[in-house]
């Protein structure tokens, strides 16, 4: 049985992936930009990513989509991936930390 540490242990691996995945345009990672919507990761091993584009007519979606399944799908762990793209809410850059504002100048 995996313990409740043990999934706080993934999902701390999968946020640290996630910020290893960069939006193609924008020179800071997805999960600063506020992309990442939810993580849930189940003692079965499926991890479940809610994310968002900065853009719903984001040329680069499907590329972006299948990076965070495979790059997730390495992390110690995880069985399975499952994205779910989402636009509710819409994202808007105040859903950037604040290293991500500071790096994009939106001071």
């Amino acid at each position: 049985m995996i313990t409740k540490e043990e999934i706080l242990r993934v999902e701390e691996e999968i946020v640290l992936t996630l910020k290893n995945i960069y939006d193609p345009e924008i020179p800071v990672n997805i999960y600063d930009l506020g992309l990442i919507y939810e993580i849930d990761f189940t003692p079965d091993g499926v991890a479940t990513i809610r994310m968002t584009l900065t853009a719903p007519n984001c040329p680069m979606a499907d590329m972006l989509v299948e990076d965070v399944n495979q790059q997730v799908a390495k992390v110690n762990g995880v069985k399975e991936v499952n994205v779910i793209l989402t636009f509710e809410p819409v994202w808007d850059k105040d859903m950037m930390t604040e290293e991500a504002k500071l790096e994009l100048n939106l001071f």
